[in-house]
Order: structure tokens, then C-alpha cells, then sequence
């Protein structure tokens, strides 16, 4: 089982990576603006959908990585370490993309199926669940692909809350979205700053963990 220290700063950990303007936020963003707030409160449970098929591939994955070797999985979260500085660096050094503006409709269906492709395929949660996620796997706990289920879980959970947050709060703030600086703003100086923090976090705490 999953100490609730770990838990605890797990859940602080992707708190602060799921409101950071992505994919996943941008799109919802863009269903809020463009169709409104049940259109984007189905993109936000495709997305979610989406999440979920990063827990199941990180179970998986995790348990047959650490079941090969320790050295192996100590590889595996240095490289995440590593990658997660590059990608804050690139990210500073970046113009983020702009939201869309055009209005367009869309049945809450297609917003959802939408949305599970957008997260499936969203390099910034892959990269979370690899590089991330492992730290907080121990062997003495117990089984890892039952903590990594766990932690995925808990990502989840506050991913729905977090990315409903964003379509309820965009959906009455259209304009204001569409015209402000704000966003562009944290998606690069503040998401590129703490994909930096997360990485050197998880490069400390993979020196001393799974031994």
C-alpha cells in the first residue's frame, strides 16, 4: 500500500502538473468557449477516459520494469528526471500556442470521444506516468502495479476536478479567455518552471528510493 506521505505529495505533484495549460486544458478551454458548458463537461469525462489509459498502461508497465531489475527501474526515473528539466527548459524557451477562437458546434459525443483521444495521446501526462509517477513506488510496500494503480487513481480524481473546474469557469468567462494575457503566460513561464521543479524533484528522490 501506498504510504500517505507519498500519497500526499503525489497528489500536491499532479495537482500543480493538471492546471498547467496543455492539451488537455487547452481543449477543454476550447469547448467551453465554443459550445459551451455541457459540451465541455463531456470533453472533460473523455479526457479523464483518456487519463485512465495512462493508469492501466503505468501498471502494467512499472510491474515489468521493476520485475526485471532495480538498476533497470532506477534507469527509467533518472531518464524521466532528466526529461522533465528538457521539457521545462524547451517550454521557456517557446511561444505557446494560441487558443482557437472560431466558434464552432459540437454534440457532446464527439466532445467526449475527442476528448479520450486528446489525453490518450497527450505527451505531457505519458511523460508524467514515466517519469514521475515511479518515484513513489516502493517494493517494500507491496505489489507495484497495485500502488501505481492507486497513485493512477488518484490522478484522476483530480483531474476531474481540476480540468471541471476550467470548462465551468471558462464557459461564463468566454471573452475574457479570448482576450487576455494570462494564459499565455502560464503556459509557458509557469509551466515551464515547474516541469523544471518536478524534475529536480524526482532526480533527489530517485537517489535514495527503490533500492
Amino acid at each position: 500500500m501506498v504510504p500517505a506521505s507519498s500519497l500526499g505529495a503525489f497528489a500536491v505533484a499532479s495537482f500543480l502538473l493538471l492546471i498547467i495549460p496543455g492539451p488537455a486544458v487547452i481543449y477543454v478551454l476550447n469547448r467551453s468557449v465554443s459550445d459551451g458548458r455541457n459540451v465541455a463537461l463531456s470533453a472533460v469525462a473523455g479526457l479523464e477516459c483518456g487519463n485512465f489509459m495512462h493508469v492501466i498502461a503505468a501498471s502494467a508497465g512499472l510491474s515489468a520494469v521493476l520485475a526485471a531489475s532495480s538498476t533497470a527501474f532506477n534507469t527509467v526515473k533518472w531518464c524521466g528526471a532528466i526529461y522533465l528539466i528538457f521539457i521545462g527548459a524547451r517550454t521557456l524557451l517557446r511561444r505557446p500556442a494560441t487558443m482557437a477562437a472560431s466558434l464552432t458546434t459540437m454534440a457532446p459525443r464527439k466532445a467526449f470521444i475527442q476528448g479520450f483521444v486528446v489525453n490518450t495521446l497527450n505527451p505531457k501526462v505519458a511523460l508524467f506516468f514515466l517519469s514521475f509517477l515511479p518515484q513513489f513506488i516502493d517494493p517494500e510496500q507491496g505489489a507495484a502495479w497495485f500502488q501505481a494503480l492507486v497513485l493512477g487513481l488518484v490522478f484522476v480524481a483530480i483531474g476531474c476536478v481540476t480540468d471541471s473546474a476550467y470548462a465551468l469557469t471558462a464557459s461564463s468567462l468566454r471573452t475574457v479567455l479570448l482576450r487576455g494575457r494570462a494564459l499565455p503566460f502560464v503556459q509557458r513561464w509557469v509551466a515551464g518552471s515547474v516541469f523544471i521543479v518536478l524534475g529536480l524533484v524526482a532526480g533527489t528522490a530517485s537517489a535514495g528510493s527503490n533500492k
